[in-house]
C-alpha cells in the first residue's frame, strides 16, 4: 500500500481467486456489495463483473477522495476504469460527527481507527449517505462495452468490497476524509460539546473530564484555551461598489409597474446564478442572454400590459412567445431549453428513469410511453415528459397540435407523471 499528499492510496492488484465469493466478507464489505447490487440496473453485468473480479486481470487500484481507479489489459488492448462517488460537503461531515459523538461506542472505535457498523445509524440520523445509493456510483471505462456497468467496472466495484475487508476507513476516504482527518474533526466536535456542556445529565466534573480527555487527543497536544483564545482573522475588504445604473428613457419602461423593481429583481437572479457557479452548484457560469431569451424573461415576469403587447407584436409570433414565457415561469432558463431543444441523454440516465417509473407504478398500470431523445410521450393521450440537462423532468400537454409546459419540473419522473395524469 502507498499514499501521497493528495490523500490517494494505492493497493497492489489482487491475485486470481479460484472459486469462492466475489463479495466482501467483512460487515462493511458485505454492506458495500449489497448497496451495489440493490442499486444496479443490470444483473447480467454484475454477474460478468463477479467472474472477472476473480480472474486477477485487473491492475493495481488507487483510492482517492471521490474516486477508485485501476488499469488492465483486454488481450493486447489497455483500458482504464474509474468509479466516482460524490464527496460529502462540510455540513454533512459536521452533522455526521455530531450524531456520532452522541454514541460513545461509535466514537471509541472511530478514534481507534475502526468503522463500527453503528456509524451507519449515526449517518442515517444525520441524513448523510455513506454507502452508494441509486445513481451515486458512476462508472467510466475505456473498453467502450455496451453493458452499464461494463465487466471491468463491475469487477472493480466488487474488488472495492475486498479493500473494505482490509481497511474499512477507505469508505471515509471515498466520501472525502482520510482516517486522520476524520479523527481530528470528531475530536474537535467532542471537545466543543464538552465545553458547551453537551453531555446530557452528567455533572460538571464529568463534563470537565471529557473536555480534558478530548483536548488531550488534539494534534500536538495543543491546549484548548490556546486554540479557542486565538484572535480571529481580520475580515477581507469590501468589494468596490458597482457603477451607477444606466438611465432609461421613460417611454421604454411603460406607464405601469416599477422599472427599478424589475431591474433589482433581474440583478438578484443574475447574482444568484453566479454564486451558484462560484460555489460549485452548477458546472458552467450562466450564459449572457441573447435578444430572444431576454424578451422571454421579461414576458415571463408579467410586465405592464403595454410592454407585453409590444413584445408579442415585435417577436412576430405571439403564441411562440407565450409558450416560451410559460416555460420560463415554470422552469427558468433551463425550462426554455427543454421547450426548444431535443437532445439524447446518457444511457444511464434513461435506464435510471425507467427504474424509477417502474418502482413508482404497478407494472400493469404503468402507461405506455414512446421514448425519443429526451421526450417520453404517452401514446395517444397528448401528454409528455421531457428530461432536461439539469436532471429534472418537465411535464407537457398538447393543445392544438403544440406542446405547452404545464407545471414546475421535478427530479422524480414518477411523481411528474402522476401529477400530469391527474391534470
Amino acid at each position: 500500500m502507498s499514499g501521497d499528499e493528495t490523500g490517494a492510496r494505492g493497493f497492489p492488484a489482487f491475485a486470481a481467486r479460484r472459486g469462492g465469493r466475489a463479495r466482501g466478507q467483512s460487515w462493511w464489505g458485505k454492506a458495500w456489495a449489497d448497496a451495489l447490487e440493490d442499486t444496479s440496473l443490470d444483473e447480467e453485468a454484475l454477474k460478468k463483473g463477479r467472474a472477472y473480479a476473480r480472474t486477477g486481470r485487473l491492475g493495481p487500484i488507487t483510492v482517492s477522495p471521490g474516486r477508485i481507479s485501476t488499469t488492465g489489459y483486454e488481450g493486447d488492448t489497455p483500458f482504464k476504469t474509474v468509479l466516482t462517488l460524490e464527496e460529502l460537503d462540510e455540513d454533512d461531515w459536521e452533522l455526521l460527527w455530531e450524531k456520532s459523538a452522541e454514541r460513545p461506542d461509535v466514537t471509541d472505535e472511530l478514534l481507534a481507527g475502526e468503522l463500527p457498523p453503528d456509524l451507519l445509524e449515526a449517518a442515517e440520523d444525520a441524513r448523510v449517505r455513506l454507502l452508494p445509493g441509486y445513481g451515486d456510483l458512476e462508472a467510466d471505462c475505456d473498453c467502450d462495452a455496451f453493458d452499464h456497468p461494463c465487466k471491468h467496472a463491475a469487477a472493480l466495484c466488487y474488488q472495492a468490497s475486498w479493500l473494505l475487508d482490509e481497511d474499512t476507513t477507505l469508505l471515509l476516504l471515498l466520501r472525502g476524509r482520510s482516517a486522520e482527518e476524520a479523527q481530528e474533526e470528531l475530536r474537535s466536535v467532542m471537545l466543543m460539546q464538552a465545553i458547551a456542556g453537551g453531555f446530557g445529565d452528567e455533572d460538571a466534573d464529568g463534563a470537565e473530564e471529557k473536555a480534558e480527555a478530548a483536548a488531550a487527543q488534539l494534534p500536538d497536544g495543543t491546549p484548548a484555551d490556546e486554540v479557542f483564545g486565538r484572535e480571529p482573522a481580520s475580515l477581507p475588504g469590501l468589494p468596490p461598489l458597482p457603477g451607477p445604473p444606466v438611465r432609461q428613457d421613460a417611454s421604454s419602461t411603460g406607464a405601469g409597474g416599477d422599472p427599478l423593481e424589475q431591474l433589482v429583481t433581474t440583478a438578484a437572479v443574475r447574482a444568484r446564478e453566479l454564486l451558484a457557479y462560484t460555489h460549485g452548484f452548477t458546472a458552467e457560469p450562466p450564459a449572457p442572454l441573447d435578444l430572444w431569451r431576454d424578451c422571454v424573461r421579461i414576458a415571463a415576469t408579467r410586465p405592464e400590459p403595454r410592454v407585453l403587447a409590444r413584445l408579442r407584436e415585435a417577436c412576430g409570433s405571439p403564441e411562440q412567445l407565450d409558450r416560451a414565457a410559460e416555460a420560463w415561469r415554470l422552469g427558468g432558463s433551463a425550462g426554455l431549453d427543454v421547450l426548444e431543444e431535443a437532445w439524447t441523454p446518457p444511457r444511464q440516465d434513461t435506464a435510471r428513469a425507467r427504474t424509477e417509473l417502474t418502482a413508482g407504478w404497478e407494472q400493469d398500470e404503468l402507461p405506455e410511453l414512446e421514448v425519443r431523445d429526451n421526450r417520453w410521450t404517452l401514446a395517444g393521450r397528448g401528454l409528455q415528459l421531457r428530461y432536461g440537462r439539469d436532471g429534472r423532468w418537465y411535464p407537457f400537454r398538447q393543445e392544438d397540435g403544440r406542446w405547452w409546459p404545464t407545471a414546475a419540473p421535478h427530479h422524480d419522473p414518477a411523481e411528474v407523471l402522476t401529477e400530469l395524469l391527474d391534470g
